[in-house]
């Protein structure tokens, strides 16, 4: 049995303490992701992934700990392994992200989007506040079922309309016939930036309020 704690300390970062480098991982672990806070390794020969966060975000493993346990009984979910200091231990999780799915024209359905409202919809009844979903972290899996990772905004207090947003482009556009479903990644990201610069233009809008 592999010891996680261990593998997570053999893990060496350098540089900004919020963008690390990779320095250097043992080997029976594989980088298979990097995203805004942390380094995801698979081990190898297991069906287990070890989320290790950069040091500016240590704190978020033990938070994203807890939304794991209580989405313990969310199937939709990654099931929790260990977690420890900076790190956690999780499931697996084969497939294609939505992300993945448009760059290469892999069709997603009204069934995909039902599992994804589910998922959601089982989150916030356990007293979390589904936020931060995006194309990257949802994944269509072999079989064709759903899955979601990183639920580490999922305790925030503001509400998030990024999956409404997604839902709604789906329905009003990906299901037209003519809608090209496979897009090439610089799209994407265009598309992307210019959502997240809207929002952000949105959230700093003056009030139009009159004051007596």
């Amino acid at each position: 049995m592999a010891d996680f704690e261990q593998l997570a300390k053999q893990i060496q970062m350098s540089g900004p303490d919020t963008k690390p480098h990779l320095t250097a991982y043992p080997a029976s672990l594989v980088l298979i992701g990097t995203g805004r806070s942390a380094f995801a390794f698979r081990l190898i020969d297991s069906s287990k992934v070890v989320k290790i966060f950069f040091p500016a975000f240590r704190h978020i493993a033990a938070e994203e700990a807890e939304i794991y346990k209580a989405l313990v009984n969310n199937r939709y979910f990654p099931t929790l392994h260990e977690a420890g200091d900076g790190y956690l231990v999780i499931d697996y999780i084969p497939g294609h992200t939505l992300y993945d799915c448009l760059r290469e024209g892999i069709p997603i359905t009204d069934h995909h989007i039902a599992a994804i409202d589910s998922a959601l919809t089982h989150a916030a009844a356990e007293g979390l506040n589904p936020s931060d979903i995006h194309l990257r972290n949802i994944l269509i899996t072999p079989a064709g079922d759903i899955r979601l990772i990183d639920p580490a905004r999922f305790r925030q207090q503001k509400h998030c309309t990024q999956w409404e947003d997604l839902h709604r482009v789906y329905e009003r556009f990906y299901k037209k016939k003519l809608f090209p479903k496979k897009m090439p990644g610089f799209l994407l990201e265009l598309i992307a930036y210019l959502y997240k610069r809207r929002k952000s233009l949105t959230l700093q809008a003056p009030s139009n309020k009159v004051i007596h």
